[in-house]
């Protein structure tokens, strides 16, 4: 009887831990017209707001907060420019998948985004701790229901960043020389297929 009692209650703390990371269908942002990223400032949305990068790997999800970046216009196409060291856990699902989403967040989750900027999806499910919402958009990206403004991505190009190639070298010393953040990013060039606001 005590067995069964156990039993139970690790099958009770199991269902709460996974009903806390159940991925729902968006039913809270509407797809708008790409011309809404003309109304944001680019530099202060990236660099101040900062963002999630979010990306899928067979039926798990990863995010982590990113300031570093770029949008604009390349190859025709509107495109984000995302930097993400290979130390990074969410590197390895952004390898494994064609899509990610980019997502921004007012000042009222600012606790979210610092918590998935220092802890680790490998050693901690940090989108339950920081009470995050994940959602499925039509494309099968995840983004999260408490996001203000989403840009569901498509990869189109990837490269190493080379020591080498720096012009400025200061900023090879000031970024990576021995620093604790980890080694030279992967650079991502991603096109921005759809965008999503509250």
């Amino acid at each position: 009887m005590r067995r069964i009692i156990i039993l139970c209650g690790m099958l009770c703390m199991y269902l709460a831990t996974y009903s806390q990371n159940v991925i729902k269908d968006n039913t809270t942002m509407t797809k708008q017209d790409i011309s809404v990223l003309g109304k944001e400032n680019a530099i202060d949305l990236i660099s101040k707001e900062w963002m999630l990068v979010t990306a899928k790997k067979d039926d798990k999800v990863n995010t982590m907060t990113a300031s570093w970046g770029g949008i604009g216009f390349l190859w025709n196409k509107p495109v984000a420019i995302i930097f993400i060291r290979p130390e990074r856990y969410t590197h390895d699902f952004i390898e494994a998948s064609d899509r990610l989403t980019l997502s921004f967040y007012g000042e009222e989750h600012r606790k979210a985004l610092q918590i998935c900027g220092s802890k680790s999806g490998r050693d901690t499910d940090k989108i339950k701790e920081a009470e995050l919402s994940p959602i499925q958009l039509e494309s099968g990206s995840i983004t999260f229901e408490q996001s203000r403004m989403t840009l569901d991505c498509r990869k189109l190009f990837k490269s190493d960043m080379q020591a080498a190639n720096f012009i400025d070298k200061s900023l090879l010393e000031r970024w990576y020389n021995d620093q604790p953040g980890g080694g030279l990013h992967t650079i991502y060039v991603v096109e921005i297929e759809n965008v999503y606001t509250k």
